[in-house]
């Protein structure tokens, strides 16, 4: 039963919806439009984590623990740069000044050995704010990294601003925000989180993937959707408001379509999205409601679920997560543009996972992958925006290893690896970056060269990405070269590496795959082949208040195993018997509603009984919908339409869609 509590609560609901402005000024491209919110360039701080501004004197404490008597610093080639004795009674190291870069300090015992070690970084000083519409993102889960400890929160907060990103990813759980129904604790850590990653000028994105145990009746659990939508539209609302003018967009769960989050069907997925998009624009209506982000390798059912659902008035990013080789996104994510149905497209986490070192204590690569992971980094956001992301985050800032598999950017004391040198160079070089398109290099289609109109350094340029590399897994990788393809005509006029140090030499002769960003005048690449970003045509549409849902029990959910690490699932059902599926109808709206819901799809060899529904609901009511279906072995081999799809007719209210898929368990 949903709570009179929450009844109270209930915010005026315009029945008559428009379209509503999530993106702030320029509504027309939403792909343009912008939140905008009020930042700075950041300052060196407290170099948290041994992380500088080119031109400071570096000093390092030494730790407590050790008993050193000499240090030597090497770079990411392992060159020596530096090396000193450590003065009897000091607690720190002087090493001066050092360039761009990544540096690993050796501590040395009396007998010159090593005893220990730790990282630092040079970053370039950002010339201007990080542009409002800047692509470069990172998934930080500060409020979990960081759990109840501020100034940690403050660390994370300053690294990834000085690595110039836009976006933040946080984490929450709901039954730590709302332990009981209608019951919320006001001092949290992601309270604390929120209000310093906004202060340090990042735009923060909220996830969460677990739902009460007081609001788990009907839904199977706490890794599953709650079973009553109702709950979910309040909590999204709740928390809109709540973080108001800090959290400005909000996934509403986590990889529902994969087992560790739930295993939905796109139905499920579909019908929850709709409840919770409804929440949250109740809660803000100028905040950013993203799809309830998806992950595998997409597939042509998922996009299917969003199109037969009429889903696309009900999210205003449509989000992924990705874990393939950047070669292959262009390729792999059309389904994803067409699910997106012209919305802006954001990958909220990406990575390629490498697995960390046997018997290391820190979980660290070894310094031939940490290498590869660095180069990755802008391989990674440059070919994802031309594959149609207007938004992309990388996993993860912070340390976090899974299985054998290290991701973090940065080291359990906040020290950084090289890939996070390399993201601060993505973050200041493709500032406010806008993928023109891909420029294909005959003969050498191992070649990869992204061009894009940014604001490296603060001023407006072209800027072109180059690198080479043939698809491969890790031990093949960083072995490729090739001819520099940059056209003779083409004035440079700066180059640099993948960690953001400006080549001496200017151009080189050959690409290996460290990518290298070339800086060329505004309006260079307007005379270059360019191969122009995928994107779909934006569908129109109006969010209908008004929901349906089927809420067949976890226990009916097979995996669809058709493609190979896709997350899919269907509802299954006993062949020949009749089943009672339990359909419902939710009214999100503040007035009354009255309707018809009826059958407008039904596959060959299914049948159903009634087939029309006659509807009433009060504000925030829902109302079952008695069916029965019975699925016979023709409908599995039905090479036609599969899906079941019931309308809505409401009136102002709208015309309300539910698509769903029934297949026999005995289908192999």
């Amino acid at each position: 039963m949903i709570p009179r509590s929450h009844l109270l609560n209930l915010v005026v609901y315009t029945l008559a919806m428009a379209p509503i402005l999530a993106f702030g000024e320029e509504a027309s491209d939403p792909w343009r439009s912008l939140q905008k919110i009020e930042r700075h360039i950041p300052g060196p701080g407290d170099h948290a984590g041994n992380v500088f501004l080119e031109g400071e004197a570096i000093t390092l404490p030494i730790g407590a623990r050790l008993e050193v008597t000499g240090w030597r610093v090497t770079d990411d080639r392992q060159c020596e740069v530096a090396r000193g004795t450590i003065e009897e009674g000091k607690d720190a190291i002087h090493i001066g000044k050092l360039g761009i870069g990544w540096y690993r300090i050796t501590w040395l015992d009396t007998e010159n050995r090593p005893a220990g070690w730790t990282t630092a970084a040079v970053l370039a000083r950002l010339a201007a704010p990080v542009p409002q519409d800047s692509p470069v993102c990172v998934d930080s889960a500060t409020a979990w990294f960081a759990r109840n400890d501020p100034e940690k929160q403050q660390h994370f907060a300053q690294l990834a601003a000085l690595a110039g990103v836009n976006w933040v990813r946080d984490r929450m759980r709901w039954s730590d925000l709302e332990p009981a129904a209608g019951k919320f604790v006001q001092k949290t850590t992601y309270d604390s989180a929120a209000t310093i990653q906004a202060g340090h000028g990042l735009k923060i994105l909220q996830v969460h993937h677990d739902t009460p145990p007081w609001a788990t009746s009907g839904g199977g659990g706490r890794d599953q959707f709650p079973g009553d939508l109702r709950t979910a539209y309040l909590f999204s609302k709740a928390m809109s408001g709540r973080f108001q003018g800090k959290v400005l967009a909000w996934e509403p769960w986590n990889e529902a379509n994969i087992p560790n989050f739930g295993g939905h069907t796109m139905d499920e997925i579909c019908s929850y999205q709709k409840a919770a998009y409804l929440g949250i624009k109740a809660g803000n209506p100028h905040v950013t409601a993203c799809w309830n982000v998806t992950t595998g390798v997409p597939t042509r059912l998922q996009t299917d679920g969003v199109l037969e659902n009429e889903t696309w008035p009900y999210f205003d990013t449509y989000n992924i997560h990705t874990y393939d080789w950047p070669d292959a996104y262009l390729r792999l994510w059309g389904p994803v543009r067409e699910a997106a149905c012209g919305k802006p497209i954001w990958v909220t986490e990406s990575d390629r996972g490498i697995p960390f070192e046997s018997g290391s204590p820190t979980h660290d690569l070894s310094p031939e992958n940490e290498i590869l992971k660095a180069q990755f980094i802008a391989q990674s956001y440059a070919s994802s925006l031309h594959a149609g992301a207007n938004r992309h985050f990388h996993f993860i800032l912070g340390q976090y290893s899974e299985k054998n598999i290290q991701f973090g950017l940065l080291r359990d004391d906040l020290s950084p690896r090289p890939s996070y040198v390399a993201l601060a160079a993505v973050g200041r070089l493709l500032a406010g970056g806008r993928c023109l398109g891909r420029h294909p290099v005959d003969g050498k289609p191992d070649v990869h060269v992204m061009a894009f109109r940014a604001q490296p350094d603060g001023k407006s340029h072209d800027v072109l990405v180059a690198w080479t590399q043939r698809p491969a897994d890790w031990p093949q990788r960083g072995k490729c070269e090739s001819d520099w393809p940059l056209p003779e005509s083409i004035r440079v006029e700066a180059c640099f590496d993948y960690f953001g140090r400006r080549l001496a030499g200017g151009v080189p002769n050959r690409l290996t795959s460290a990518p290298l960003f070339a800086v060329l005048p505004a309006g260079t690449c307007d005379g270059m082949t360019l191969q122009a970003p995928a994107r779909s045509a934006l569908r129109p549409g109006s969010p209908s208040p008004v929901v349906l849902q089927c809420l067949l029990p976890k226990e009916t959910r097979r995996q669809n195993q058709s493609v190979r690490w896709a997350g899919q699932f269907d509802h299954t059902v006993k062949p020949g018997s009749e089943t009672e599926v339990p359909l419902y109808v939710y009214n999100f709206s503040e007035h009354e509603v009255a309707g018809t819901v009826f059958m407008e799809k039904i596959p060959a060899g299914c049948q159903v009984r009634p087939q029309q529904w006659e509807v009433r609901l009060a504000p925030m009511a829902r109302q079952k919908l008695p069916a029965h279906f019975q699925i016979t072995g023709a409908a599995q081999k039905n090479s036609g339409d599969p899906w079941i799809k019931l309308r809505g007719a409401f009136g102002r209210a709208g015309r309300p869609v539910l698509a769903f898929r029934l297949t026999s368990k005995s289908t192999p």
